[in-house]
């Protein structure tokens, strides 16, 4: 399986690298940074700490995602879009863990999944894949009397929010009671806001330091309080399930996936 890594010299990118490396099957084919990045022309490995592998960092995008059978792209909307497009162009399978995209940019990667099999997940780690699910079904043995409430921190460089994977876990509940999410969800709550109305689905987001992930769900009543929680403690859970996912979508038929698709959930 060869990958080839969009954002390679970020933090995220480097830790794909390493687990590249560690993944019998699989190797670097590729390595993209955005024009001016002053790591254009390192050896990729060598910036994510290993050996030199022979693969340098390029801002050709179409070149490196030509090389590869499946791209993995945890970096910005536009740029996510714009490698979606290629992908498709090239009949490249993707791996997108970018969150934040906004309706027009959704449209763009469903209408590259129609030529290519793409693996589109707000969060990969195999632990907060089993809480959605355990949200879902929580949602759906409780009534409407618990009020839902997901919390959810992260690093001060996190440039979206609530994050995808809250969001995430909201659609997760709001599956589990059968309705749409954009319905009842209150994504922030400011000055004289009122009693909270039964089923809403809220949202609070904390941004600090360098923490990597905190979610948790709240199902709240009058008499209980039930929480379900997942940390991340580095970012390698998400390599893992990215790199998972990539060789998943071996001869995949073009198709929008989920993590749920690849752990069967």
């Amino acid at each position: 399986m060869k990958i080839a890594i969009a954002g390679a010299a970020g933090r995220m990118g480097q830790m794909l690298i390493r687990r590249i490396a560690a993944t019998e099957g699989c190797s670097l084919a590729g390595a993209i940074e955005a024009a001016g990045s002053n790591v254009l022309g390192r050896d990729a490995s060598e910036v994510a700490g290993l050996e030199k592998g022979g693969v340098k960092i390029t801002g050709d995008s179409a070149a490196a995602i030509g090389a590869a059978n499946v791209v993995i792209d945890f970096t910005v909307p536009a740029a996510t879009v714009a490698h979606a497009g290629i992908a498709a162009e090239k009949g490249v399978a993707m791996v997108i863990g970018t969150t934040g995209l906004d309706p027009q940019q959704t449209a763009l990667i469903h209408a590259a999944a129609k030529k290519v099999p793409i693996m589109w997940a707000a969060n990969m780690a195999l632990g907060v894949n089993v809480l959605m699910a355990l949200v879902e079904k929580t949602a759906s043995m409780l009534d409407p009397g618990y009020d839902i409430e997901v919390l959810e921190m992260h690093h001060r460089h996190k440039i979206d929010a609530p994050s995808g994977t809250a969001l995430a876990l909201g659609r997760s509940a709001a599956a589990g009671r059968k309705v749409e999410l954009e319905k009842v969800w209150r994504k922030s709550r400011d000055g004289h806001t009122g009693a909270r109305p039964t089923g809403e689905i809220g949202f609070a987001t904390l941004r600090g330091g360098e923490e990597v992930g905190v979610h948790t769900v709240y199902f709240a009543s009058a008499g209980e309080r039930l929480e379900l929680t997942h940390r991340s403690f580095s970012r390698e859970g998400y390599a893992m399930g990215a790199v998972m996912a990539a060789q998943w979508l071996k001869g995949k038929k073009p198709g929008l996936y989920g993590m749920k698709d690849v752990l069967g959930l």
